[in-house]
This record gives structure tokens, C-alpha cells and sequence, in this order.
């Protein structure tokens, strides 16, 4: 009994979850596509992920602007958040998060060279860490501005686009189309854990 209460529960508040989703896309749908890409390059600086957006993105806006479009938009997007993250980690909120990561006893990590290219690719593709906790780490450890926004762009992107595709696959009935999106999320997936 208590566990089938439990289980209408929990797929109550999922189904909750849902609609509150959709109601806030739907928003930003009908706010236009300045609007939705422009809170696709702001929310993730503080913790929204930045995947429902890509998998909305196509649907809202594909049959109006079509795929390519908005596959610039979205890396647009991608890449101004990337940009606004470093800044915020290198400039703005160093100084706080250094007294923080101070007075636990550690020193703020530096790195340069290959050093930095190699950290900012493990950080891109090892699984766990939130896209912005990414961001912020990479942006505190020092590396290279060009460095970090080229390799991130082309590790995000690429995800990025992936998940587009199969969200405007999916909204379309495109199962060929969603099929092959999917194939290129798990083979990206794949040669990330190569």
C-alpha cells in the first residue's frame, strides 16, 4: 500500500515537473528567440542546466528560423555563457571564492601551457560536474582565455548540437533524424571516455 502511495506520488510531482517545464519554455517560446537564447547564455551562470534549452530549442524555434539557425543560435548562446562564466570566475567573483577556498585550506589551482589544454579537455569531458561548475573551475584555475573558449566550444558545442537535433527530431516525428542525433550524443559520449 505505502509503496504504491509513494510510486502516485512520485509521478504526481513528476507530472508537475513536466507542465512547470513546459509552461516556462512555452514562455520563452513565445518571447521569441532573442529572449530564449539570451536566457540560454545567462541562466546556466547561476545553475539552470543548460540541456533543457538545447533539447527546446529546436522545437520552438525550427520551423521558424530553421535547423541551422538555430544551431548558431544555441552555440551563440553556448559561447556567450562560456564567456560571461570565465569572466565572473577570473574577475568578478575571485576574490570572494578565493577567501573561500582559503580558509578551507586550500590554494586556488593555476594552469598553463599544455597543462591547461589538457585540464580543460578532462574537465569538458569527465561526466558529474554541472556544465557552470565546469565553467567557474576552469575560469578559477587560470587557463588561458582563447584556449579555454576554442576547446570549450568545441566540446559543448558538439554536445550542443547533438542534443538540438534530437529534440527537433523528436518535435518533428523525425525518427531517422532523432536516431542519427542519438548516435552522434553516444558517440561523442564514447570517444569522451576513450
Amino acid at each position: 500500500g505505502r509503496s504504491l502511495i509513494r510510486g502516485l506520488e512520485s509521478e504526481r510531482l513528476l507530472e508537475e515537473a513536466r507542465q512547470a517545464w513546459a509552461t516556462a519554455f512555452a514562455a520563452f517560446g513565445a518571447a521569441g528567440p532573442t529572449a530564449f537564447f539570451g536566457a540560454m547564455a545567462v541562466l546556466p551562470l547561476f545553475g539552470f542546466p543548460i540541456s533543457p534549452f538545447s533539447l527546446a530549442a529546436g522545437p520552438l524555434f525550427g520551423a521558424s528560423l530553421g535547423t541551422p539557425v538555430v544551431l548558431l543560435c544555441g552555440i551563440t548562446a553556448i559561447a556567450a555563457n562560456l564567456t560571461l562564466s570565465y569572466w565572473l570566475a577570473r574577475r568578478a567573483l575571485r576574490p570572494l571564492l578565493a577567501r573561500v577556498v582559503e580558509r578551507l585550506g586550500y590554494r586556488l589551482p593555476a594552469a598553463s601551457g599544455e597543462d591547461a589544454t589538457g585540464l580543460i579537455i578532462l574537465v569538458r569531458v569527465t561526466p558529474g560536474p554541472p556544465f557552470f561548475v565546469q565553467n567557474y573551475l576552469l575560469g578559477l584555475a587560470d587557463v588561458p582565455f582563447g584556449r579555454y573558449l576554442g576547446w570549450s566550444v568545441l566540446v559543448q558545442g558538439a554536445f550542443g548540437t547533438g542534443v538540438m537535433l534530437f529534440g527537433d527530431a523528436l518535435a518533428q516525428g523525425r525518427g531517422r533524424v532523432a536516431f542519427l542525433a542519438a548516435g552522434l550524443l553516444f558517440g561523442l559520449v564514447f570517444a569522451t571516455r576513450m
